[in-house]
């Protein structure tokens, strides 16, 4: 008798429980089931329980529609607040130390003794020329940086700037002429050439200045991706991107400062704007340029005397 008590005590809390369901609060105690299945100690006796009730799903025609429901809206829920949150560290990525390899980088760099802290770029024009003047020399420099130590477009700058280098007089100089007074830059026949096709692009159709846009100055022969936006930066004091050079790359991926490595500065520019903060787009080619020329070398980099050496994954690597 007291087993066929036990059996219909049974029964009844599956009634009760088949009742609950077609009640409008079913889905807010189906929500607690759903938890305590999930987390923490009773969710196998919920999960039990759940189980029990489906088996049940024939005793009542209405119920299993509901049932179904009721459950895929809640493993939706569930499901879509987990891919959220995954969503957001994906789109949000960022190595875990550049923060603090930065700082360090900047302090190895505080002296700013560089080469390209006193021949770059922005040391090669001539600060007492007309702004367009400045600016084109500015561009100038920089085609002649290409595949060249700033030591050796320092002093081809010189040279020009004596000779009188505005679009106009580069437009007027003979090849012969030009290619003494650049060489020994990289590839300074072809440099000869895109100099002269330049400026007198510049001397047509920008009166001797250069164009004030990425677009329009990768318009230019010879001038590339990463000259168009240190131009920008330099000539015009507008940032339209990270100019990204040979040391720039080779750092970015030693760090691993990229999703994945890059086989290309023009790729490595576009992994480091996904994520690094648009007010350092400017510091960070004169950081790294500085870096790469006096430890982080392209061949033995000085890994010992590096202050991120211990968070570098590529420290200390053989075949660097």
């Amino acid at each position: 008798m007291l087993r066929n008590v036990r059996c219909e005590t049974r029964r009844l809390c599956y009634v009760v429980q088949i009742l609950k369901m077609s009640s409008p609060y079913f889905m807010q105690s189906s929500a607690v089931l759903t938890r305590s299945s999930s987390h923490g100690a009773g969710g196998g006796s919920a999960a039990s329980l759940r189980s029990k009730l489906s088996s049940r799903q024939g005793d009542v025609d209405a119920v299993p529609a509901r049932k179904v429901k009721v459950e895929a809206e809640e493993v939706k829920v569930e499901y879509d607040g987990d891919d959220g949150a995954s969503r957001v560290k994906t789109e949000h990525w960022e190595p875990p130390d550049w923060m603090k390899q930065l700082g360090f980088i900047r302090e190895m760099r505080s002296c700013r003794d560089a080469p390209v802290d006193n021949m770059g770029a922005e040391k090669c024009y001539d600060t007492q020329a007309p702004a367009h003047v400045r600016r084109f020399q500015v561009l100038v420099s920089l085609m002649l940086s290409s595949q060249t130590k700033d030591q050796v477009t320092g002093a081809a700058m010189q040279r020009l700037r004596a000779h009188g280098c505005t679009a106009e007089n580069i437009v007027a100089t003979d090849d012969k002429k030009l290619g003494e007074l650049i060489y020994p830059v990289g590839f300074w026949r072809n440099k000869v050439k895109f100099l002269k096709q330049t400026s007198a692009m510049l001397v047509t159709e920008f009166g001797g200045d250069i164009p004030n846009s990425v677009e329009g100055l990768v318009r230019l022969p010879g001038v590339g991706p990463k000259m168009a936006h240190l131009a920008m930066d330099i000539a015009w004091d507008q940032v339209s991107g990270i100019g990204v050079d040979t040391h720039v790359h080779r750092i970015s991926n030693r760090l691993g400062w990229l999703k994945k490595p890059t086989k290309n500065p023009e790729d490595t520019r576009k992994a480091l704007e996904e994520w690094l903060p648009r007010e350092l787009w400017s510091e960070i080619n004169w950081l790294l340029v500085g870096f790469g020329q006096q430890v982080c070398l392209p061949v033995s980099p000085l890994c010992s005397v590096c202050l991120n050496q211990y968070s570098c994954p590529s420290a200390h690597k053989k075949g660097l």
